[in-house]
């Protein structure tokens, strides 16, 4: 079954979960568009869960996905559901305080809530019932798989290496994909050390296409017509775009981040761990230097959530210096301000799409 097929769309493009910068309004206008729109849940709560599902809802009546991370745990980091290490907090704390004074955000008391529960978030989508269940970090299981399935669910795995490609097709999910080491935002990959298995996505997407029997969709370093064109020359069923459709105003990223992206060259992304304790692509701003100098990062999610209180202050007073920059090594190649006109642009490279 062809891509579009499979997940009830008419042109093989899908808007890449942004996870806490999902737009509404942005997920709605992929989705209007014929795309996939995508809207990631991490650090949603249930009610939060259905209210998303519903305002997506009352935008457009075609397929939309909802994207939760896996319960993945990295050496070091505390369990699912466990409370953080006091140690951890009171480090990071003082490594962090001169970023909220410049942010003029308060520190917050210890202690710090825990992330929602997966499965209270997992019941969550299955109630909301989107057209598709995208995952990151990690291979899902076969009750999950199977009560998706249930529901008319389509589930979609994100892989970054080969083997990682593999073991999602051999848990059951209905399509993969493959992101290359130039997409934007966190890397999930659960099978070693991102670092250790950087694959751009030249190399990556033909292999995984040879190891896998389900459609694949092609991640990093795709902003325009021409990326969209050599992904599906390498085998790729469909590609999914993050960086290009985060810089329209449609998006929630803040305008100094728009502007960012816009500006960026191919160098200038960094991968680093210090705005949440993960590795993530994105631009090198003050934050992220002063923090890997101090060499005092806090395991994920502890790392996210303290750093998240002084990006949202930052946001709201246009510091670009103080925000997680999240883009890929293709943002320099986004043109557009309105999600149609990317929109548009991708779907030209679409094969035997008219010019």
């Amino acid at each position: 079954m062809d891509l579009t097929t499979l997940l009830g769309i008419e042109t093989p493009i899908v808007l890449g979960p942004f996870g806490g910068m999902s737009s509404v309004e942005l997920t709605a206008a992929v989705s209007e568009a014929g795309g996939l729109g995508s809207f990631g849940l991490y650090g949603l709560g249930p009610d939060r869960i259905a209210e998303v599902a519903r305002e997506v809802r009352e935008r457009t009546a075609r397929p939309f996905a909802l994207n939760l991370w896996l319960p993945f745990r990295r050496p070091g980091e505390p369990a699912p559901g466990e409370g953080f290490d006091r140690g951890d907090y009171d480090r990071a704390v003082d490594a962090l305080r001169p970023l909220f004074a410049q942010a003029g955000a308060e520190v917050p008391s210890w202690p710090v809530a825990p992330l929602p529960d997966f499965h209270a978030q997992l019941d969550a989508v299955f109630a909301a019932r989107p057209a598709v269940l995208s995952l990151v970090f990690g291979v899902p299981s076969p009750e999950l798989v199977e009560e998706a399935h249930r529901r008319g669910i389509r589930v979609v795995g994100t892989a970054t290496t080969v083997p990682e490609a593999v073991a999602l097709q051999q848990g059951g999910v209905d399509a993969i994909v493959a992101s290359g080491a130039e997409a934007a935002g966190h890397r999930p990959s659960f099978l070693a050390d991102p670092e250790a298995g950087l694959v751009g996505g030249l190399s990556l997407l033909p292999q995984v296409v040879d190891a896998v029997d389900v459609p694949v969709i092609a991640a990093g370093g795709i902003a325009d017509r021409r990326g969209v064109a050599a992904a599906f020359a390498l085998g790729a069923d469909g590609v999914q775009v993050g960086s290009a459709f985060l810089a329209t105003r449609q998006s929630v990223a803040p305008p100094v981040h728009r502007e960012r992206i816009r500006s960026a060259q191919a160098h200038d992304t960094v991968l680093t761990r210090a705005m949440s304790g993960r590795a993530a692509r994105g631009l090198p701003n003050r934050a992220v230097r002063s923090i890997e100098q101090s060499a005092a990062i806090a395991p994920f999610p502890l790392q996210n959530i303290l750093t998240g209180v002084f990006r949202r202050a930052a946001s709201q007073r246009g510091d670009a210096e103080l925000l997680s920059l999240w883009m890929g090594q293709s943002a320099g190649l986004s043109r557009h301000d309105d999600a149609a006109d990317v929109f548009a642009e991708l779907a030209a490279g679409v094969p035997g799409a008219r010019s």
